[in-house]
């Protein structure tokens, strides 16, 4: 028997079976002379079965497909509406981004409990890392709540955020998860079809009832002035029939708990309905419906690590992918304002959970074909900013104002693409340095068009500019 460099066992004489060899992080394959192939279950805490880790890189391409894009949103997009958050109710690009990481890193979280529950690790440990892990996100959001301040007034410091919120998110979701999680079962040949949902039923009523809180709060809760259920943005909607109203109980519940002062002042809705009260996108009651979302990511990473059929995982993917969808035209009734729960990324709604969910299904079993089964695409560029997210998303907020990621341009859609494809490109361009014949063509792509939309334009203006003077003008 020999051992090979990449960790397989090979024998070398006649016997039955032929090589041994570690392919994911539950499974060990066995082949046989014939081309049979066996599994062979991992062992927990056991010495001599440390199976290697499986890493799919369409996870880290889902993850960084959701960061590159929002980079470039946050960056301006272009200036084009379709690329900027939805002042109140419906769907844009800007607003999958966000969802989708939070979808994503539920789907990572299995991973990382199976890795834990291999090497035993006690209880109290897990907990300690999921709570340094949140207040470390946490304390990363403050800092760029406050950058940019040449001092920072406590009195007036927002305290809700996007890495706030994953933070709050990651701590319950892995919190509850803990208390059931368990290795996963990897034998494929088990008849019953949804262990994947029946071996975590207690985590599903858990959830359940963070949907049953939200739901009775968004419509039950009596909001001084403004009534029960209303989910507008106040201000002048419906002849400022709920002016002071902004977000019914969720803008309520964050004015009440965090205070005016510390919550966002700007609103996106302020634009259209000048409305006076402020209003946090990131509030308090939409981390109920974001855990939600997150723990729909971690039951697609349950599929991943209880499957290993390509046709179980990608059957599944889909049917959570359209039920989800359909679930969310339902609570809108297919519409922008006149459903029961219309889609709202201000309130994190249930419907836009759920339509976000089911999007994140579908675009994740897209991938892993693509990339882990069928092998037509690498996953570059964006593979390169998935596996450093944390760095990219920090990275870009905190030198956003700062050249070479950015400078003045002319107001016009071409030239504030050109430079927002290039920020974002830029951030490509920092993961991946190590594998640049993979990305070179994007960043070449947008260095064109940056030199094409800033610099001739400018060359042309000096050019008239010049012209009018030697002519006396």
């Amino acid at each position: 028997v020999t051992i090979s460099h990449d960790g397989s066992l090979k024998h070398s004489h006649g016997g039955l079976i032929s090589s041994v060899s570690l392919t994911s992080s539950t499974e060990i394959h066995v082949s046989g002379k014939h081309g049979a192939t066996h599994n062979l279950q991992g062992v927990r805490g056991s010495p001599d079965a440390k199976p290697k880790k499986e890493r799919l890189k369409s996870l880290d391409t889902f993850r960084g497909i959701s960061i590159v894009i929002m980079v470039f949103v946050n960056y301006g997009g272009g200036g084009y509406w379709f690329f900027s958050h939805s002042k109140w109710n419906g769907l844009t690009v800007a607003d999958l981004v966000f969802p989708w990481f939070v979808f994503i890193m539920g789907t990572s979280m299995i991973y990382s409990f199976t890795s834990l529950l291999r090497n035993e690790t006690p209880t109290h440990k897990i907990f300690w890392k999921i709570l340094r892990r949140s207040c470390i996100l946490f304390i990363l959001g403050l800092i760029i709540n406050t950058n940019g301040s040449s001092s920072v007034d406590m009195t007036k410091i927002r305290i809700p955020g996007v890495l706030q919120r994953f933070a709050l998110t990651y701590f319950i979701t892995a919190t509850v998860h803990m208390l059931v999680a368990k290795l996963p079962d990897t034998m494929t040949e088990n008849r019953f079809k949804f262990k994947d949902i029946t071996n975590y039923w207690a985590e599903w009523i858990i959830i359940s009832l963070f949907i049953l809180a939200h739901t009775c709060l968004t419509f039950l809760l009596d909001v001084p002035h403004c009534g029960k259920g209303y989910l507008g943005p106040g201000g002048l909607e419906n002849c400022s029939e709920h002016f002071n109203c902004t977000g019914g109980a969720a803008g309520y519940i964050d004015r009440k708990v965090l205070g005016e002062k510390h919550i966002f002042g700007s609103p996106t809705c302020k634009e259209i309905y000048h409305n006076e009260q402020p209003h946090e996108p990131e509030g308090l009651l939409g981390t109920l419906t974001s855990c939600v979302l997150c723990f729909l990511g971690l039951q697609a990473g349950k599929i991943l690590c209880t499957y290993k059929s390509r046709l179980d995982r990608v059957v599944r993917f889909c049917i959570w992918g359209i039920v989800l969808c359909l679930l969310a035209g339902i609570l809108c009734k297919f519409s922008k304002n006149d459903g029961w729960i219309p889609i709202n990324k201000n309130l994190w709604s249930l419907s836009f959970v759920f339509c976000l969910g089911g999007f994140a299904f579908l675009l994740l079993c897209f991938c892993y074909l693509m990339i882990d089964e069928w092998k037509i695409w690498n996953g570059a560029p964006f593979y390169y900013p998935g596996m450093n997210a944390i760095l990219v998303y920090m990275g870009h907020e905190l030198l956003h104002k700062n050249f070479p990621v950015s400078w003045h341009v002319p107001e016009t859609h071409a030239s504030q693409l050109a430079i927002d494809l290039y920020g974002a490109s830029l951030w490509v361009l920092v993961t991946a340095s190590e594998h640049m014949e993979s990305i070179g063509y994007v960043v070449a792509l947008s260095l064109f068009f940056c030199l094409e939309n800033l610099l001739i334009p400018s060359v042309f203006e000096h050019s008239v500019l010049f012209g009018h003077l030697a002519c006396g003008k």
